[in-house]
């Protein structure tokens, strides 16, 4: 049984201007000690997927309109404000994508770290300090005692990223959601967050949620790929087949926006176009409008999630009829 099971997600903003369709019938499953990447471009639905499981949505605008999110048993989506409570921040926790504005500029690091364990585990502010410098040790944070009595800004980039790391482990949860931990970091600062992430599921058996824009970040960390565009998946597999052999041609088009891919001196490629807009309605496929295969049947014809095999689907009408 999996750890988590999502079905028919649906998550609206309602605003003057009109009603966002942000994340609109998603299903995915994680097992657990399994990390699962879902990747699309800025807009998409990653992150509002998952601050819907997390109750994180504002309430208004926000409403999730239909679904399921079975956690071990419990629906996340319609549980009890207690159990909600009792599961978010220790059964599950979450890296935000920016430390500088998830940290309270003004506490200091040590009372931020430990306040988990002193709501959920009903600890002594002693042991939990003792919890917090050994947490902060294992994400990589020298001269621990000192440095967990500083505020944030008193941190580099790198270094809020780690505390934030250390909040999320610091109660041993089960499943672990990254949301672009490494967005804002330099590429050997990510290199070190990426393999810390992976040292610390291995050692905790947790299961993982990593959220991004990149393919290439993905490429080394998760077992499973869900692409995700205007609030739907439009292709998920294993990560080896959605990197060799990618079906829809949005997952073609990011793979070719990878810079590393692609040859040294050419012009680097960019998807044509902007990503639609979720007030209004969106007849046919969401990619059509900026799809270089896309035939009229495409703005008329809403493709749906067919399997190729058990562990690859996709979201294309011409590829499913064998025409590209």
């Amino acid at each position: 049984m999996s750890l988590l099971t999502v079905t028919d997600l649906r998550t609206y903003f309602h605003t003057r201007s009109g009603v966002y369709r942000a994340v609109d019938g998603i299903d995915f499953s994680v097992e657990r000690g399994e990390t699962l990447g879902i990747v699309g471009e800025s807009g998409c639905g990653k992150s509002v997927t998952c601050y819907s499981l997390m109750g994180l949505i504002p309430q208004p605008p926000g409403r999730i309109e239909s679904g399921s999110a079975l956690f071990d048993g419990v629906d996340l989506l319609h549980c009890s404000a207690s159990q909600a409570r009792s599961i978010r921040g220790k059964r599950i926790a979450m890296i935000f994508q920016d430390p500088m504005t998830s940290l309270n500029p003004y506490l200091r690091i040590s009372e931020q770290l430990i306040e988990p364990l002193l709501i959920h585990e009903k600890i002594s502010r002693k042991a939990a300090l003792v919890r917090g410098l050994e947490i902060m040790a294992a994400v990589g944070i020298n001269d621990a005692e000192k440095r967990i009595h500083f505020y944030p800004h008193e941190f580099s980039g790198g270094m809020r990223q780690r505390v934030m790391i250390a909040m999320a482990l610091i109660t041993k949860p089960e499943l672990l959601i990254a949301d672009e931990p490494t967005t804002a970091l330099d590429v050997t600062v990510q290199a070190q967050i990426l393999e810390l992430i992976k040292k610390m599921q291995r050692e905790l058996g947790m299961a993982v949620i990593f959220i991004t824009h990149d393919l290439g970040v993905i490429s080394g960390l998760c077992d499973r790929v869900q692409v995700m565009y205007a609030g739907r998946v439009v292709e998920t597999g294993d990560t080896r087949t959605i990197f060799y052999q990618p079906k829809h041609p949005y997952t073609r088009a990011l793979q070719r926006s990878i810079p590393s891919l692609q040859p040294k001196g050419s012009e680097l490629y960019t998807i044509a176009g902007m990503p639609p807009d979720l007030s209004k309605p969106l007849p046919g496929c969401s990619f059509a409008p900026r799809c270089e295969f896309a035939t009229d049947r495409c703005r008329v014809e809403t493709p749906v999630l067919s399997a190729q095999n058990a562990d690859h689907s996709h979201a294309c009408i011409r590829v499913q009829a064998g025409e590209i």
